[in-house]
């Protein structure tokens, strides 16, 4: 368990667009490029194992932009396979959302920035709760949703699970655009992250433009 004073105030990012990592839950990661190996390399060799997830900052018109959001969330490595090619699998899981200072110069290939932690405090507590939730019609809204775009899932593993690793879980692997998910990441707290993804499907669902991008 961590809490904010064993958090660095430096720590190595990973820009990925589209690409959501929550608190208390897991993102796998397929890493190949010789910076993000160097990135891993470095990480492991560190008391945290920290890798702060953050989306490109992308600004209009344009496909790709160098700045980052102001907002991530850094993740531990938890596991890691080695493929015969060289290639890494890695799991990452959400420890704490930051809040991007500035970016640090130095002699990595990989980016570093320095955040702050501060207002995040209950992403280091116990599972958060969404006393307003209504599972039943949630999971109706669902259902159509699926429906509409031809996905299958487990249902049973979707109903057992809390309201956190469910809200979380689809947060991160529905195939919203990346405004979307920073949306997501961003929300204070369960209940908002959860009226965030009801508006989201319910927009996918009156034919907005939801693009599949499945981590």
């Amino acid at each position: 368990m961590f809490n904010q004073a064993d958090l660095p105030d430096v720590i190595p990012v990973f820009p990925l667009t589209g690409a959501l990592l929550l608190p208390r839950s897991r993102l796998p990661l397929h890493l190949f490029e010789p910076r993000y190996l160097a990135m891993l390399d470095d990480a492991l060799k560190s008391p945290g194992r920290l890798i702060g997830m953050v989306q490109p900052s992308m600004a209009p018109g344009k496909k790709d932009c160098d700045r980052l959001q102001a907002i991530g969330c850094v993740g531990r490595v938890t596991q890691m396979s080695e493929t015969e090619d060289g290639r890494y699998m890695i799991t990452l899981t959400g420890i704490s959302r930051f809040r991007v200072l500035e970016e640090v110069d130095g002699f990595t290939p990989y980016r570093r920035a320095r955040i702050s932690w501060d207002g995040f405090d209950r992403d280091l507590g116990p599972a958060d709760t969404d006393d307003g939730f209504n599972r039943q019609a949630f999971m109706k809204l669902l259902a159509r949703y699926f429906e509409s775009r031809e996905l299958q899932t487990d249902w049973d593993t979707l109903k057992e699970a809390d309201d956190e690793l469910l809200i979380n879980s689809l947060s991160m692997l529905l195939g919203f655009e990346p405004e979307d998910k920073q949306a997501l990441l961003e929300a204070p707290s369960l209940t908002t992250r959860r009226e965030t993804l009801v508006t989201l499907l319910e927009y996918a669902l009156r034919g907005g433009d939801d693009k599949e991008i499945l981590q």
